[in-house]
């Protein structure tokens, strides 16, 4: 049998072993050239000394590269129980050091992860699977307390997401709910693309590795606030602010126009025009006087339309 550089099988063998067949329903696009896995690795990198959660690992190509660049731990979160003995392989290469948790990664709560790091620093580097990539960023970005239980996320979204997630107001086209989120709570940017010829099977569109760090002491406001308002505001993005949020502010009791006046933010602005201090800002103000009266609300920082 022809072994890869870290010993083991190449992944196109492992996967025709064990029956890999990538599956769309799991959002599954599966990366078998070890040297770009390598590259994600690297780019989450000095992992000496780091546990990090990997999302999806299907037969464990970037898990094998994470190893190989020196992680303390990975704990690889996988819902597909056909790659569970794919996985078992690698953890008998590298004893003591992949766990495998065998469950939805929506559902493992940030407790579970930091039990399980006992003590060390935490990293998440993962290859998201397409269809749970967003609520699975907005849910990290939506950690309490804050700074997170993380140091730092390394993840691969389709190029359009990414773009989204770093946009800011000169990129109003991307700019929406996930890119105010993402860059109130952590400093993001794109660091590098991959083709489709890349992956098995070919998705239609590029993907993108993304860097997010997170900020120390972003600007003081409440994540459910926020969430609420960026949805209401991009939900209506071609309308002025007086317009979009209309609706947000009737249903908690607020005078808008003096909200907006508090967040130093014109009437006629549209949510495309706002920088993320000024919806920083609106939080912070609709928080202060909705305390009273403010309707319970779904955990909106799971679910991003993001128009």
């Amino acid at each position: 049998m022809t072994l890869a550089a870290d010993g083991l099988p190449p992944l196109r063998e492992v996967v025709a072993r064990h029956g890999l067949d990538a599956r769309k329903a799991l959002g599954q696009n599966f990366l078998f050239d070890l040297n770009l896995t390598a590259k994600i690795a690297r780019a989450a990198g000095p992992l000496e000394g780091v546990v990090v959660v990997e999302v999806g690992p299907g037969p464990g190509g970037l898990t094998r590269a994470l190893l190989a660049e020196g992680a303390g731990k990975v704990i690889a979160i996988e819902r597909d129980e056909r790659a569970l003995p794919a996985l078992a392989e690698v953890g008998a290469h590298w004893p003591g050091r992949l766990e495998i948790i065998a469950a939805d990664a929506l559902a493992v709560r940030p407790e579970t992860l930091i039990a399980r790091a006992e003590g060390a620093r935490l990293r998440i580097c993962a290859n998201l699977p397409y269809n749970i990539a967003t609520p699975l960023l907005a849910g990290w970005l939506g950690a309490e307390p804050w700074p997170p239980f993380f140091d730092r996320l390394i993840l691969m979204f389709q190029r359009e997401v990414a773009e989204r997630i770093v946009a800011t107001p000169a990129e109003r086209a991307d700019y929406g709910r996930l890119g105010v989120l993402a860059g109130w709570r952590t400093r993001a940017r794109i660091l590098f693309d991959l083709p489709p010829a890349a992956f098995t099977p070919q998705p239609k569109v590029t993907s993108s590795v993304v860097e997010l760090i997170p900020r120390q002491a972003p600007d003081p406001c409440d994540a459910r606030v926020l969430s609420a308002l960026t949805q209401a505001a991009f939900g209506q993005r071609r309308k002025m602010l007086r317009q979009s949020l209309k609706g947000f502010a009737a249903s908690r009791g607020l005078d808008l126009v003096g909200l907006l006046a508090q967040a130093g933010l014109q009437p006629t602005m549209r949510a495309e025009e706002v920088q993320v201090a000024g919806f920083a800002a609106l939080a912070r103000a609709a928080g202060r006087h909705g305390a009273e009266g403010r309707q319970p609300e779904r955990d909106g920082l799971r679910e991003l339309g993001d128009p």
